[in-house]
C-alpha cells in the first residue's frame, strides 16, 4: 500500500485510488453527526446547485456556508455544535461548502472517495486496511481548498501513521490545534455561527464508527453514504 498526502482542490484533482478527502474543520465533522442523526446528505459544490436540488427533493434541508457563513435562505449553516441534538432521521440534506463539497467534487480520478475527519479516524484506518487499496490519497483539504490548515494537515498526518504503523499523540494534537489561526473563528463570540462548542467536537476522537462513503447520485453531487468500515458499494 502506496500512502501519498496531498493538499487544496489541487491535491484533489491530483488524488488517485482510495482518496479520503479531508475537512476537519468543520464539514466533515458535522456530516458525522447529521449521519449519525440518520440523514440523507447530499453534498454539492454549488450554492445554486444545492438551491436547486433542495427545491426538487420535498421536505429537503439546506445546508452549508460560505468562508464559514452560514448562507442566506438555508436551513442550517455549518456546525456540528448546531445539529447534534438534531433528529435527521428520514430527512434529505443538501449540503455545500467553502472547501469540503468543493474537494469531494474535485476528486474526479479517484477510484473511491470518503470524507476524513478526527470524530472518525479510526473507522477511516480500518476501511483503508479492509480494502487494502495499492494507492492511498489522503487530500488534506485546508481553508477553502487554497491555503494550508494545520488541523486538515494533521488529520491527514495522522491516519497515515496509523497506516503505517508509527506512533501518533492525539493528546498533543488537541492541546494545540485551539491555538491555530484556523480555530481562532470559535474562540470569538461575535461569530455565533462558529461557537466554541464546535472546537470540541472537530476533536472528539474517533465518536464515530462508521465511514462517509462519496458516491456519484444521478440527482446531483455526491450521496455520502454512511458505511461500516470496509464496505463497498
Amino acid at each position: 500500500m502506496n500512502v501519498f498526502i496531498t493538499y487544496g482542490l489541487e491535491g484533489a484533482r491530483e488524488a488517485r485510488g482510495l482518496t479520503v478527502v479531508i475537512d476537519v474543520f468543520r464539514a466533515f465533522t458535522t456530516a458525522c453527526f447529521v449521519a449519525a442523526s440518520g440523514g440523507e446528505i447530499l453534498a454539492v459544490a454549488g450554492e445554486d446547485d444545492a438551491r436547486a436540488l433542495a427545491k426538487s427533493l420535498p421536505g429537503a434541508a439546506l445546508m452549508g456556508e460560505r468562508d464559514c457563513i452560514p448562507l442566506p435562505g438555508f436551513d442550517y449553516g455549518n456546525s456540528p455544535a448546531l445539529v447534534e441534538n438534531e433528529d435527521f432521521g428520514g430527512r434529505r440534506v443538501v449540503f455545500t461548502t467553502s472547501a469540503g463539497t468543493q474537494g469531494l467534487a474535485a476528486a474526479a480520478s479517484a477510484d473511491e472517495i470518503v470524507t476524513g475527519s478526527f470524530v472518525n479516524a479510526r473507522a477511516v484506518v480500518e476501511h483503508i486496511r479492509a480494502r487494502g487499496p495499492e494507492i492511498v490519497t489522503l487530500v488534506a483539504l485546508g481553508e477553502s481548498g487554497v491555503l494550508p490548515s494545520p488541523e486538515d494537515s494533521m488529520c491527514a498526518i495522522y491516519i497515515k501513521n496509523e497506516l503505517d504503523g508509527f506512533p501518533n499523540s492525539f493528546k498533543t494534537l488537541a492541546g494545540y490545534l485551539p491555538t491555530v489561526p484556523s480555530a481562532a473563528k470559535f474562540h470569538d463570540p461575535a461569530k455565533d455561527y462558529a461557537p466554541p462548542r464546535d472546537l470540541e467536537l472537530c476533536l472528539d476522537l474517533d465518536r464515530f464508527d462508521f465511514v462517509l462513503r462519496a458516491e456519484p447520485d444521478p440527482r446531483g453531487g455526491f450521496l455520502l453514504v454512511r458505511s461500516a468500515p470496509g464496505a463497498s458499494a
